[in-house]
């Protein structure tokens, strides 16, 4: 959950900052917060144990400007359990609070709300 908690996050902080994404994958609404459906895939096995590896996919890498987020994302959110990441991701008024609907499943969180919300704690 951490994992899933802090490529979100850092995706908003792309978008609020950069205006462009981190990721190119939807971010989904589930009953347990926004979630990137590829990357829980591809992290699930691991259940509630560390996540020793993830792959990227062939071809992709980071720019500077999108490390520099990661690493800031990182530092700030980083010490936060799974649990508390979720506590900020769901406050009311957050993307996922808005477009969660109880019972629905796979609901896109659009991009441009995330970036709203970003852009307002960048103040």
């Amino acid at each position: 959950m951490q994992l899933l908690k802090l490529v979100y996050i850092a995706h908003g902080w792309m978008l609020a900052l950069y205006n462009r994404p981190l990721i190119r994958d939807d971010v989904q609404a589930w009953q347990y917060g926004p979630v990137i459906p590829s990357l829980y895939n591809k992290i699930r096995r691991f259940k509630s144990g560390p996540v020793t590896q993830v792959s990227a996919e062939e071809g992709e890498t980071l720019d500077h400007a999108e490390v520099s987020i990661v690493r800031q994302v990182y530092e700030k959110y980083g010490h936060l359990s799974g649990p508390a990441l979720s506590r900020l991701t769901h406050a009311d008024g957050t993307p996922w609070h808005i477009t969660y609907v109880p019972h629905s499943f796979g609901d896109v969180i659009p991009n441009d709300l995330i970036e709203d919300h970003y852009s307002r704690l960048a103040g």
